[in-house]
């Protein structure tokens, strides 16, 4: 990882990893910083660290915007020593309490084929988890600046957190708004991710910058396009749930392509019939 931190608002500082195109945003006051997230290894959270204090010399808290290991499996590089505060929604954090072995066996498997380095990497990563859990909102003095953690409900996961922060008119999305690629289904709810847009979408103003989880920063316009797709999206769910269409008739017409739309649509119908 070479990446360094770019500004793209007062004191704003944004970091993209270069392999899965993870954005870690750096918020900087006076005499404190926030990290948000905090990337997949051990030595991309060391190199990450390196960036950030070419940038401030100050302490940083971390939040984590959700428990998926590209954003979550450096907290321990980043802030066991010296112990550092980390946040997270409680769901989140009870996963990386409860679950490390789990969350480390899933993140191996979802990346042995492709990337199997950093598969073996992750297979041996400490994780650390949060300690403050967020249920609905908290806000955060980072240095003088004004900070809100708000669970918009849920979305990519149970246990989405966006961090807003008002005075740079920056809103950070995790992977509930993606630019790099399609969302990712896996674990979401579908028919639930476009309320939690909409909820996201009022912390916001014609000039908001917002971080997606992945890839170039993005305007207001580009998230309202989404939660359009999304919308469309869990209309055809329950359409086709409804008529009892198979979910591969559903992923077909997806906005977001075949492949995305089935995990989409199973994860939907299995919501709708009980069994998530």
């Amino acid at each position: 990882m070479t990446s360094r931190f770019v500004e793209v608002a007062d004191r704003v500082h944004l970091l993209r990893e270069p392999l899965l195109q993870v954005n870690v945003t750096l918020v900087v006051g006076d005499g404190a910083a926030l990290l948000v997230d905090t990337l997949s290894t051990a030595g991309q959270a060391r190199e990450l660290a390196a960036a950030a204090r070419a940038v401030t010399p100050h302490p940083w808290i971390v939040v984590n915007t959700h428990h998926h290991f590209d954003h979550c499996f450096g907290n321990a590089t980043l802030a066991a020593d010296p112990p550092r505060p980390v946040y997270a929604h409680e769901l989140a954090a009870a996963a990386l309490r409860e679950r490390p072995d789990q969350l480390r066996r899933a993140a191996y498997e979802e990346t042995r084929e492709e990337r199997p380095a950093l598969a073996a990497e992750l297979a041996d990563t400490v994780l650390l988890a949060p300690t403050h859990t967020v249920h609905t909102e908290t806000v955060l003095d980072v240095g003088g600046r004004r900070v809100v953690l708000r669970h918009p409900g849920h979305g990519h996961t149970d246990a989405d957190l966006v961090v807003h922060v008002p005075d740079a008119d920056v809103l950070v999305a995790g992977d509930l708004v993606e630019q790099s690629g399609p969302p990712a289904f896996e674990e979401s709810y579908p028919l639930q991710w476009p309320d939690a847009v909409a909820d996201l979408l009022r912390l916001t103003t014609a000039a908001t910058v917002v971080v997606p989880g992945h890839g170039e920063p993005v305007d207001v316009e580009f998230v309202r396009a989404q939660h359009a797709q999304l919308v469309e999206q869990a209309w055809m769910i329950r359409a086709g749930h409804t008529g009892s269409a198979p979910p591969e008739r559903v992923a077909a017409e997806s906005p977001f392509g075949a492949r995305p739309g089935l995990i989409a649509a199973r994860r939907g119908y299995a919501e709708l019939n009980g069994t998530d």
